[in-house]
């Protein structure tokens, strides 16, 4: 790397570990936190789960928009920041309030912060990384690792913390937040003006045009089915798995070490992600990804005890690096790099925040039916359903196929009309 590079990268690597480490002391124990603390029932927090995606499904047209405008401007991480900074005092003086003298209006106002912060922010900043690192030559896995060394180093002391008091997690969240934007601020990220220019020229029609593109539907189905099904069964399952310990307190602080492991683990296949993706193609780390999802969610209705309950846990450690470098890279072969953000917001971020509005007060009434492990084995026979879709529906990506670093400064419109335009091929001088 050159020095600028090695800057950039180091500076984006800690933006990242505290980002999620915030992440991690804010919403990792939110399932608990909502049943156990506020005393709220399946459909009540179902309907929370919902409405923090439906905040989310507002903010990621706005991000991915704004961020495809902005370039390499760091208007939007710094946004990010400054509302994770916010975390403490909204969790404790505003969202358990709220959700206490009326679960309904606690839940729009929550939806709206962590939609904005935790959810659509992630996304956001991934995206941005993503750019920064096609710029300068690094892979975006390679930084994203540490944010989940940032998510692990705090799921170490997240459950040990909300058995004294759930608002030492907050606090923690906002004092990562503290270190966010001076982090940012030590990034010298160089400004293209020829590329800062065509980023300026996208317009809204331009973002929208991607709605009339097939292959951008076949590749939903991916997203909309297996992954949305996926999120539904893991957004309550710290709940489940602690109830298979001999008591909730045994269980919460298991459940933040085995998180904590799962996650150590997956930093490690984030650095040898690129490797496999690069080895299988991105359609085919996508198809692999997701299979093993749906090994995870059946494994997880079969469970008889904490030993089997954990070992699907730590399949996430696996599924989910290939997964993340797998989108990225069918999104740089497949679509127009300008848009990036756009196809990554609009279409992964804003599909995942859509389902799971829809299907979390389904998976919510199904819980307090049916228990978890017979609603865990229809999610993962519906998972399957989409899964076989894909197969045929995904556009094929080779081997051994890089992604372009940096984007083609030629007009917009052109490139997006008439419909199926922005399909194009990758371009084979940026492979590595």
């Amino acid at each position: 790397m050159s020095p600028t590079a090695r800057r950039n990268y180091v500076a984006l690597s800690a933006f990242l570990f505290c980002f999620f480490f915030a992440q991690a002391m804010a919403i990792s124990l939110l399932s608990i936190w909502l049943t156990r603390k506020l005393g709220l029932n399946g459909v009540q927090v179902g309907t929370v789960f919902s409405a923090n995606f439906i905040g989310a499904m507002c903010a990621q047209p706005v991000y991915g928009y704004v961020s495809d405008r902005m370039g390499l401007r760091r208007f939007v991480p710094i946004c990010v920041a400054l509302l994770v900074l916010l975390a403490g005092g909204f969790f404790t003086f505003v969202y358990a309030p709220l959700l206490q003298w009326n679960v309904v209006v606690g839940a729009i106002v929550g939806g709206a912060y962590l939609g904005f912060t935790f959810i659509a922010g992630s996304y956001a900043l991934e995206s941005f990384v993503d750019k920064v690192g096609r710029k300068y030559s690094f892979e975006y896995s390679r930084v994203r690792l540490w944010g989940s060394l940032g998510f692990a180093s705090a799921a170490v002391f997240s459950g040990r913390f909300y058995n004294v008091d759930p608002g030492i997690n907050f606090t923690l969240a906002s004092a990562a937040g503290l270190l966010l934007i001076p982090i940012l601020l030590a990034t010298r990220i160089e400004p293209d003006l020829h590329l800062q220019v065509a980023a300026e020229r996208i317009k809204p029609k331009d973002s929208l045009a991607l709605l009339g593109l097939p292959k951008f539907w076949r590749f939903m189905v991916l997203i909309l089915g297996v992954t949305n099904l996926y999120l539904v069964y893991d957004q309550q399952f710290p709940f489940y798995f602690s109830a298979l310990f001999p008591t909730p307190e045994e269980g919460n602080a298991m459940f933040g070490y085995l998180n904590s492991a799962q996650i150590f683990v997956e930093a490690g296949m984030l650095f040898l992600a690129p490797i496999i993706v690069r080895r299988t193609g991105a359609t085919r780390g996508l198809l692999i990804a997701t299979a093993i999802m749906i090994v995870r969610i059946a494994g997880s209705a079969l469970a008889m005890g904490p030993l089997t309950i954990s070992a699907c846990k730590m399949l996430h450690s696996i599924e989910l690096p290939i997964l993340a470098v797998s989108i990225f890279r069918y999104i740089a072969y497949h679509f127009d790099a300008r848009l990036a953000s756009t196809v990554y917001m609009g279409g992964v971020s804003f599909g995942h925040s859509l389902g799971l509005a829809i299907l979390s007060p389904i998976a919510g009434k199904a819980y307090d039916l049916y228990g978890f492990p017979a609603t865990y084995m229809m999610i993962a026979g519906f998972a399957l359903t989409f899964w076989l879709v894909s197969v045929f529906a995904l556009s094929p990506t080779p081997p051994e196929v890089g992604w372009r670093k940096t984007a083609d400064p030629g007009p917009i419109i052109p490139a997006l009309e008439p419909p199926g335009a922005a399909d194009v091929e990758p371009a084979h001088g940026g492979a590595r």
